[in-house]
Formats: C-alpha cells, sequence, structure tokens
C-alpha cells in the first residue's frame, strides 16, 4: 500500500531554515529515508526533525477564511460543491498518512538519545510529536470519521496498513491522550509564541478536540454518523477541566486596551504578537529567511485590498446584536437594510470592525493620505476583484497601511491560536453538561463583550429571538453559538461547528446566501430576491442547497484505498 503511507522526504530545506547550521549535522549522508541508525544522536537532531511540521499544512495561514467560506459564514465566487451535494466519491489519491509515518518514526526512535544526554534537554521535541501526532489525527478524524490508528513505524509491505478503520471514539480518545503527554513534556513557559509550541497550546487543542467530539456524539446521536456507546459528556469534561488550565495558568487575557470601536479590529492587524495578552501562538513571517516562500511570507492584507469574489452573507451580519445586547428582530434600535451604514448603527461594534463600511478607511498612503472604502463600494463587482456577492466585504484582518504590503512579500504575521477561543470552548462545554452559572459566563462572554462595549449576557433575562437558528434548543445554547459565530467568524470555525452540531438541516439544506439590498450599487451582475436583497446563487442553487444529510458531513473514502486494503469501509452514502 505504497500511496497510503508514503513520505516522499523527511528532511525538508525548510527545516534547515528555521534554526541556525550545524556542521556535524550538515556534513551527514543527504537522507531521502530513514536511516534510524544514523540519524538521532543528539538533541539538535531531534529539534531539526521537528522543525518540518512547523509548516503550513498543520499551521495554515490566515489568508482565506478557511472553512468559513465553506458554511453560512462567507460566499465566494462559486458555489461549494460540498453544500450543495454535488461532490462524488473520490476515485484516486490517498487518506493522507504522511505526517502519521513520519511521527511514528520519530516517537519509535528519539530514544536512541537516551542516556546521552538528559531527558530535559529534548522532552520538548517529543511534546511536540505527540501533539502533532494528534492535529493529524484530529483532521483526518474531522474528514473521514473512522480512521486506522497506527502507532508503529512502518515500512509500505506492514501487514498493520492493512488495518480496518479505527472507531472514531477510540482516535478521539487517543488524540485527547496525545495531548495529555504533549502537555506534560512541552515548556510551560509563554514563549514569544511563534517559535515553539507550549503546554497551553496543547491544552487549547485538546479542548478543541473534546468539545468537537462530545458535540458530535450528542448531535449526530441516532443518525448514520452515530458512535456505539456513545458517551458525549465524558467529552464535555474534558473540554472544561483542559480549558480551565489554559484559564488558570493567569498567562493570557483578552486583549483590550479600552477602545471598544477598534481594539477587535487592531488585534488582527498587528505587527508582531510576542507580548500580545490573546494570542498563543502566531506565524511569523519574514522575507530574510525565504523571500517568497510560501511557508515563510504572507500577501493576506494585498488580497484583501480589494473583495477578490468574497464577502459575509446577510445571514452573518444578522447575527449581530444591538447595542442593548438583543438582537434585530423587533427592536427599535434596529434600523432597517436601506444602507449599509444605517444596518449597522447601534450594532454590537464587531460588525464594522469585521466588515467594511463605505465611510471606514481603506488604504492609508507612506505619506499618512487616506482613501474610504467608498472606492471599492462606488465600483463594486465592476470587475473579478472587485465582485463581492454579498456586497459585504470582509475586512477582519486588513491592515490600511499600504506601506506593509507587497504582493507575495509581505510581512504581516498570522494569529493562529488565541484565548478567546479558549473561552468559547470552556463555556460550551459548560452549558452542554448544564452545569453552566453566571460566573462561567461572567470570565468568558463578559470579557468579550466588554472590549466591544457590549452588555454582558445574563442568564435570568435572555430575550427571546424569534430567528434564532435553533429554536429546539435553550435560549443560553443559541445565545452562546452566536457569540461563538460573532466572535470567530472568518477564523476557519464555522464549518466544523455546523458539522459537529449536525446543524446542516437548520443552516445550509435548502438555503441560499444572500446579501445586502442591490440598490446600493450602481453595477450588480448578480439576482435579487423578491425583497430586493443579493441572491448570488440564485440561478446556481434556484432550490437552495442540496447539502445530503446522510452523506456529506464526511468526505468519502478514496475508491484506490479501498481496492488495496479491502478492509477499509466506505463512508455512509457514498
Amino acid at each position: 500500500m505504497k500511496n497510503f503511507l508514503y513520505i516522499s522526504s523527511i528532511l525538508v530545506g525548510g527545516c534547515l531554515a528555521l534554526i541556525s547550521c550545524n556542521d556535524d549535522f550538515l556534513e551527514r549522508k543527504l537522507l531521502d529515508k530513514v536511516q534510524a541508525n544514523m540519524y538521532f544522536e543528539k538533541p539538535l537532531d531531534l529539534e531539526i526533525y521537528m522543525n518540518q511540521f512547523y509548516s503550513n499544512a498543520l499551521f495554515p495561514k490566515y489568508q482565506n477564511h478557511g472553512n468559513d467560506f465553506d458554511s453560512d459564514n462567507e460566499v465566494g465566487a462559486t458555489v461549494d460543491t460540498r453544500l450543495q451535494g454535488t461532490r462524488t466519491v473520490v476515485t484516486t489519491g490517498t487518506i493522507g498518512f504522511g505526517n502519521v509515518r513520519s511521527l511514528n518514526y520519530f516517537l519509535n526512535n528519539y530514544k536512541k538519545v537516551e542516556g546521552k544526554h538528559d531527558f530535559n534537554t529534548y522532552k520538548q521535541y517529543v511534546g511536540e510529536a505527540y501533539y502533532f501526532k494528534a492535529v493529524t489525527y484530529f483532521n483526518l478524524l474531522k474528514v473521514y470519521g473512522d480512521i486506522p490508528w497506527l502507532d508503529k513505524d512502518l515500512g509500505t509491505t506492514s501487514p498493520e496498513l492493512f488495518s480496518p478503520r479505527t472507531p472514531r471514539n477510540i482516535v478521539a480518545d487517543r488524540i485527547i491522550g496525545c495531548l495529555d503527554t504533549a502537555a506534560m513534556y512541552l515548556s510551560a513557559d509563554r514563549t514569544n509564541g511563534y517559535s515553539r509550541i507550549n503546554k497551553w497550546m496543547a491544552l487549547l487543542m485538546q479542548s478543541r478536540v473534546a468539545l468537537y467530539e462530545g458535540s458530535w456524539q450528542k448531535y449526530h446521536n441516532g443518525t448514520v454518523f452515530g458512535v456505539t456507546n456513545a458517551n458525549p459528556e465524558k467529552y464535555f469534561e474534558i473540554a472544561v477541566k483542559a480549558s480551565e488550565a489554559v484559564m488558570a495558568s493567569g498567562l493570557y487575557t483578552i486583549y483590550n486596551t479600552g477602545k471598544p470601536t477598534m481594539d477587535y479590529f487592531d488585534l488582527f492587524t498587528r505587527r508582531d504578537y510576542t507580548n500580545n495578552p490573546e494570542v498563543l501562538f502566531w506565524r511569523r513571517y519574514d522575507n530574510q529567511l525565504s523571500r517568497g516562500d510560501g511557508d515563510f511570507t504572507n500577501d493576506r492584507n494585498f488580497r484583501m485590498s480589494q473583495p477578490s469574489g468574497k464577502s459575509i452573507t446577510k445571514e452573518m451580519t444578522d447575527q449581530y446584536l444591538c447595542t442593548d445586547g438583543k438582537a434585530i428582530t423587533g427592536n427599535s434600535l434596529f434600523q432597517g437594510y436601506a444602507t449599509i451604514n444605517k444596518e449597522f448603527e447601534n450594532r454590537d461594534p464587531r460588525l464594522r470592525q469585521t466588515v467594511a463600511t463605505p465611510d471606514q478607511v481603506w488604504k492609508i498612503a507612506a505619506n499618512g493620505t487616506s482613501q474610504n472604502w467608498s472606492v471599492i463600494y462606488n465600483t463594486l463587482n465592476g470587475n473579478a476583484d472587485l465582485n463581492a456577492p454579498s456586497g459585504y466585504i470582509i475586512q477582519k484582518g486588513y491592515d490600511p497601511h499600504v506601506i506593509y504590503h507587497v504582493q507575495q512579500y509581505e510581512e504581516t504575521p498570522s494569529i493562529l491560536f488565541r484565548y478567546a477561543e479558549v473561552l468559547l470552548n470552556y463555556v460550551e462545554a459548560k452549558a452542554e453538561l448544564g452545569s453552566i452559572t453566571q460566573t462561567d459566563v461572567d470570565k468568558t462572554i463578559k470579557l468579550l463583550r466588554a472590549r466591544a462595549g457590549m452588555p454582558n449576557l445574563l442568564m435570568g433575562s435572555i430575550a427571546n429571538d424569534p430567528k434564532w437558528d435553533f429554536p429546539s434548543l435553550s435560549p443560553l445554547l443559541n445565545e452562546i453559538r452566536r457569540e461563538r459565530r460573532v466572535e470567530l467568524v472568518g477564523e476557519g470555525f464555522r464549518w466544523d461547528d455546523i458539522a459537529r452540531w449536525a446543524a446542516a438541516d437548520e443552516l445550509i439544506v435548502g438555503k441560499r446566501p444572500k446579501g445586502f439590498l442591490a440598490s446600493q450599487i450602481v453595477k450588480n451582475p448578480f439576482p435579487v430576491d423578491q425583497d430586493g436583497f443579493l441572491d448570488p446563487f440564485q440561478k446556481a442553487v434556484p432550490i437552495g442547497y442540496g447539502f445530503k444529510l446522510d452523506r456529506d458531513y464526511l468526505n468519502s473514502i478514496p475508491e484506490s484505498e479501498i481496492v488495496l486494503n479491502n478492509k477499509l469501509k466506505q463512508n455512509p452514502g457514498w
């Protein structure tokens, strides 16, 4: 099964670029395959080996908003095939176990250093291996569900390669176990937040994994994706415990300088996050390391200076509360949809810090002169770069200072993990367990809303919203999910949330993304609905998305893999 676990090269040039050169190491024979007897001799060898996992594959750029475009949060230029239900079975390709093989090799061979060096000099790299194995498997779990769990360093003909799929709950338990070990070995220091991962990041990931699996087991129960002997409460408890540990560390808090109309926006446009209280880990791009290399440069802000066919949906903007902490439906504070500026009046300030309005700054030149987004709105939909299918232009994460933006050679950093997620994981898990108190809300949601100058969520006085996404759930869970959606929009969480909540029936099936009133723009190539709102996919999906509830939550297993291993069974519906 050569393709199933193939890795072309263990050492790559990018790994070496991340550290200073070591003459002894560089004088060794170049490796195009693992040679166990000549590789791990000292801690530096372990460090160099682990550097390869600090890559875009496991630390993706904050660039295209990831899975938010595969959801109801954002809309791109074309219909997403998963949401539309038009994907077909993958016939060729691999599941993607290359990192598993590489990490298993490390975990089965790092002890060659034992006896020669104190474990404390290299335990960080052992912790990293467990962390990256957990993340690799979590990514596979989300895509395929049940997935073979492999621990051995396998060759291409090892019988273990032909194992059946391991049940997802067992895989989840082992991922969580790997993260326990990672947290035990990784540095407990806050560090600079971009060089190497630490204990708190492993615990954040553990809270994410546990919340995902607990939700999946609860909300997919009784469906084709259900888990035998499901125990969602166990995972919610783990999510709470992991989040609490990060919260109790005292190392992180919410970035808040007392400027509610700017702090949320400013968080995502910093030039350096070394001392930012909210950021656990961030990607630092450096042209001096490798100019133009995708791992070391980031042209995200350059790309965001125009919508380029991407925009926030009306369904997303409608989620933002009014400044009284209540929904827009029936709220006298809501000024209607006549213009985007009117629509955003009296709303949660995070809305204007996420979506650009014509009166906000678009570009600031080197000499300090500025232009507003009206330049773009006045020519919206004039060409592909100016297309915004919904009209709501994304500006979260965009820095208007043009001096920082050079296409392909930009060094604007990216936030990868932040403390806000820890708080949101904690409060949701507590609510799912039914053990939540106002104190729990006060130390989580209150902090996020306070940054934006919004009133706290009070459990005893939640105003009814007739348009809650989940009318069968409690008002509290609806508001916690709303808070998560608003706070994390554009950061790639939304599809994962829809999948783990089994929420495509409420949010996707039969729906189409809408936009603002078409009357606001001069040129409009998109259809409009009966009320005059932009309806970009009206012709492409006339009856709404055709997502198949009994199939599309998971991907198909490539048929070529099933041919090679007849113990692999296809996912439901494929």
